[in-house]
């Protein structure tokens, strides 16, 4: 999907967030002012964060062929193979979120042709052959719902606007979605059901960082998943530096401000890019992608034996194992049961391969 030049950006965020839900077949260039966190939902389903408009978009993919098996996938190089398809160069795109089609095994990223606030949005498919196409929303058949009370665009320096949503998984007919808000506890955790008609106001998220020795508002949940603790949902969220944080989905109600607790402290000077929740052998473990540390693979089970931490610390609680033969791992998502399927990068060129789950 391309948007010419003459096409605003700003008319076509405000049109989009001038209604809060609409779902029809559509003409013209589609529904994203930007293309960021990606999710699946039923039937092929596709949720895109536009944290540039403030809005969510449900794309009906119409690929919902069941997969034999998964594929085995590797790609190498594929940043310049899909700056060459677009008609630029490596350095001009950014691919901003990975995630497999649960049912077909496509995998679909989310990518920015060109840096800054010009870059176009672009939603992008990989069939189980390798083939790369561009998945064209003009006469796509969507629905839009806009995300309540986010932040506003701030230029120059770190504009809170494009943490309007951090990521989103899908859950028993629920998008969670993670990120900031325009209010004073800003860091925000929406439940909007699907079908959307209405999305009300998130709940509010305090948390324990150790690292930092201090209890914080305002830092976004950077990535998560949902998971079961003693057989009650959970969200379990990784921020900044890196505390570990287990949020019950049973607090979260519009307008409620939500205290988390702390199972771990992960180390200072990091970013946690990505995490999975997997079973193996008969244990619960989660696999999370870091800017700093690597890839970690965290023990899950029984979650709720750990305490919280409420005192300054640095490396403890859910123990974990860095995984050294992962390395410059941007993106990771689940592919089946047995395999992850990451976004590596070395030397400026970036790979696109699954792995056997560690």
């Amino acid at each position: 999907m391309r948007l010419s030049s003459s096409f605003s950006r700003l008319a076509l965020s405000a049109c989009l967030t001038s209604a809060m839900a609409f779902s029809a077949p559509t003409a013209g260039k589609g529904p994203l002012a930007s293309a960021g966190p990606l999710a699946f939902g039923p039937n092929g389903v596709l949720f895109i964060g536009d944290s540039v408009a403030a809005n969510i978009v449900a794309l009906e993919t119409h690929d919902a062929k069941p997969a034999e098996t998964a594929p085995k996938i590797d790609i190498q190089g594929i940043n310049q193979k899909v700056a060459a398809m677009l008609g630029t160069t490596a350095g001009e795109i950014l691919i901003n979120d990975v995630k497999v089609n649960p049912i077909s095994k496509n995998v679909y990223l989310s990518v920015s042709r060109g840096r800054g606030p010009e870059a176009m949005p672009v939603l992008l498919k990989v069939d189980a052959s390798g083939q790369i196409s561009e998945v064209s929303l003009e006469r796509a058949q969507y629905s839009v719902i806009a995300v309540p009370n986010a932040p506003n665009a701030v230029p120059g320096g770190r504009n809170p606007r494009l943490d309007t949503i951090t990521q989103m998984a899908y859950l028993d007919g629920n998008v969670l979605v993670a990120g900031l808000s325009n209010e004073e506890f800003s860091s925000n955790l929406r439940t909007i059901p699907y079908p959307f008609k209405e999305a009300a106001k998130g709940a509010s998220v305090e948390i324990y960082h150790g690292s930092h020795g201090r209890f914080e508002t305002n830092s976004p949940v950077r990535t998560f998943v949902p998971m079961k603790i003693q057989n009650k949902p959970y969200i379990v969220a990784a921020y900044t530096c890196t505390p570990l944080v287990t949020i019950p989905m049973s607090e979260l109600k519009p307008g409620a401000k939500v205290k988390g607790t702390t199972v771990a402290e992960l180390g200072a000077g990091n970013r946690p890019l990505d995490m999975i929740a997997y079973r193996k052998d008969s244990h619960d473990y989660i696999l999370m992608a870091n800017s700093s540390h690597g890839v970690m693979k965290l023990k899950a089970d029984h979650l709720e034996n750990y305490k919280g931490i409420t005192a300054q610390t640095e490396v403890t609680g859910v123990p974990f194992e860095g995984l050294a033969s992962l390395t410059g791992v941007k993106h990771l998502t689940s592919l089946d049961a047995g395999n992850a399927l990451i976004l590596s990068e070395a030397n400026g060129m970036m790979d696109l391969r699954s792995i056997p789950l560690p």
